[in-house]
């Protein structure tokens, strides 16, 4: 409804201030980060003191107690101060032990993610992996405890692949990393044997869940899309288009074991996307071709004769185990943005 204000506005008013509520946003955005880097720093810091003590002194958790009560008592108003919460950030200047920690990654996180890092990482090497993907991606602390559950990282880029035949190096190494090795569709509530176009569907019916499974960039063509090539039709199970690596991605579903022939008939649905659909500012299409279970040396030959860049991965669609699966926060545990709360005792990532 229009305001009968706006009748008196002068020109160039609604422009002038459509541009400044961007700018308060963005600069409220940015103030934000910066006091949740400094909170980062913060926490820190007092874990690498505590650290410091306990390795020349031997201190043990009675002392933190007592530091904890100590500072609460200096710092009533302030929150994250408790044992519990100290003790995560001692563990958390152990795991980044070299500063400065703003110039890191995970300084860019909220502190509800970082305890996520630490209770469900074991290597250094996957917390700094995970951290610099869910500051890239934006990820919310439950999409980024789902990513770890899992293994969304490790499994990225492990499916075999002639992409470094097919592609010069740097694009083969983007391509390699948009295929996974597993993937995993869970989500999807299948068991047993499905057939080929039950599973398609049940894809393209959850296709949020089945772009988020993918990766970041995939963007849904179509389902059984129709190609005409002098009377001959021919469809191809789903296509996409990789937004950041600017490619069609040619997706063919097998749900049983790989056979060499798959392998010739997505070569063949690659070069048909490749011929028809892919314009001069296009990459090259590659291919996935997503089976039950696969012979990884098969693959290797049949993939070693192909002319199209393409790989081959496995899929499973079981669930987590019980324990992990209770561990996945529900809706009421999330928490506000820079998720600043004092854990409680019960659960430290509240």
């Amino acid at each position: 409804m229009m305001d009968s204000r706006d009748l008196d506005l002068p020109s160039g008013y609604l422009d002038l201030l459509n541009d400044l509520k961007a700018t308060v946003r963005a600069a409220r955005t940015k103030a934000l980060r910066t006091i949740n880097t400094q909170l980062i720093e913060l926490y820190w810091s007092i874990g690498q003191g505590v650290r410091r003590q306990q390795e020349q002194r031997g201190w043990g958790s009675g002392v933190i107690k007592r530091l904890s009560e100590d500072l609460r008592q200096e710092f009533p108003d302030m929150k994250g101060l408790s044992p519990r919460n100290i003790q995560y950030m001692t563990t958390f200047a152990g795991a980044w032990e070299k500063g400065p920690i703003a110039q890191q990654a995970v300084a860019q996180l909220p502190w509800g993610h970082i305890t996520v890092l630490l209770d469900k990482l074991a290597t250094q090497e996957n917390r700094l992996s995970y951290a610099v993907a869910a500051v890239e991606h934006g990820w919310s602390r439950n999409v980024l405890l789902n990513m770890i559950m899992n293994r969304t990282l490790e499994r990225t880029g492990a499916a075999p692949s002639n992409f470094t035949q097919q592609l010069v190096a740097q694009d083969s190494e983007l391509a390699q990393q948009i295929a996974k090795d597993p993937y995993n569709f869970e989500f999807l509530g299948l068991s047993g044997t499905v057939a080929e176009r039950d599973l398609e569907l049940a894809l393209t019916s959850r296709i949020t869940e089945t772009l988020r499974e993918l990766g970041p960039g995939f963007s849904f063509v179509g389902r059984q899309v129709h190609f005409d090539v002098d009377g001959d039709d021919y469809y191809i199970d789903m296509l996409f288009f990789h937004m950041d690596q600017n490619r069609y991605v040619v997706i063919e579903l097998k749900t049983g074991k790989f056979q060499p022939e798959y392998a010739g008939k997505l070569n063949f649905y690659v070069a048909l996307v490749d011929d028809m659909l892919r314009r001069e500012h296009h990459n090259e299409t590659i291919g996935i071709l997503i089976c039950g279970t696969k012979n990884d040396r098969s693959v290797r030959y049949s993939l070693g004769r192909s002319t199209s860049p393409m790989a081959v991965a496995a899929y499973t669609y079981d669930k987590l185990p019980p324990a992990e699966q209770q561990a996945l926060p529900t809706e009421g545990h999330l928490v506000a943005a820079l998720e600043w709360a004092e854990p409680d005792q019960e659960n430290p990532t509240d």
